[in-house]
């Protein structure tokens, strides 16, 4: 783990934490960690505030990016190994699909990524080798990601061979969930312009139940997740 992640994983923990308890807690000086801080403020996983570093807000998707970041870092390193140089692939909102944006955008050479997650185009945007498109449709604000028929509309000229998405819960009867009628309604939308729809989430999500149902098993081909996972749900 990096210094960064753990300075990530310390400030999840406890919510707000000194600069100079960080510069004790990892053995390096206090200007070191204020650098660390500056990097991972510009990437908007947290927030300095008066010789303090803080989480941001819980209803943004900076917040959700921080939380298990090592653990979903490993996991979109992990899918990434499956996207060649040169293809074009689509990528839905979430924290862990944007890592792995983040990785296919710094480390391959001539990738497309069509998303309708703001966060995602903004997330690598200084990535020099990656063309994006962004799909419009109806802002949603605490996620960053567009939604809606307008999607729908653009989303019917592409056709990928692989489609990322995340989840917010797992229902052994009704498959993969999500929380938001309407940004599941719009993943659908993208699963139908792809060959493969693959998963990507922390084992955390599969203790959780979204209220609506987004993906039976039959409809995905692939899941990444990390080893924590529950055993009968290994078996659907």
């Amino acid at each position: 783990m990096s210094r960064e992640e753990e300075i990530l994983a310390i400030v999840s923990e406890k919510k707000k934490i000194e600069v100079n308890e960080l510069s004790t807690l990892l053995g390096v000086s206090k200007v070191t960690i204020r650098k660390d801080l500056d990097k991972l403020e510009s990437r908007g996983l947290l927030h300095r505030q008066h010789g303090y570093a803080l989480l941001n807000n819980t209803d943004d998707i900076n917040y959700r990016l921080a939380q298990n970041y090592d653990l979903k870092r490993k996991i979109a390193l992990e899918a990434s190994k499956i996207v060649s140089d040169g293809e074009v692939v689509m990528i839905e909102s979430g924290s862990t699909c944007a890592l792995l944006a983040e990785e296919l955008a710094f480390n391959r050479n001539d990738i497309t990524i069509i998303t309708n997650s703001c966060f995602i185009a903004s997330y690598i945007r200084k990535a020099d080798s990656v063309k994006v498109i962004l799909l419009g449709g109806e802002y949603q604000k605490a996620s960053q990601v567009n939604v809606g028929p307008l999607v729908k509309k653009v989303v019917d000229e592409f056709h990928v061979d692989k489609l990322f998405v995340g989840i917010d819960g797992f229902d052994h009867r009704r498959g993969f969930t999500g929380s938001d009628i309407t940004r599941c309604d719009t993943t659908r939308m993208l699963a139908s312009a792809a060959n493969q729809t693959i998963v990507l989430t922390d084992s955390s999500k599969f203790t959780q139940n979204g209220v609506v149902s987004e993906f039976s098993f039959n409809e995905i081909s692939r899941v990444f997740t990390d080893k924590k996972i529950d055993p009968r749900s290994k078996s659907f």
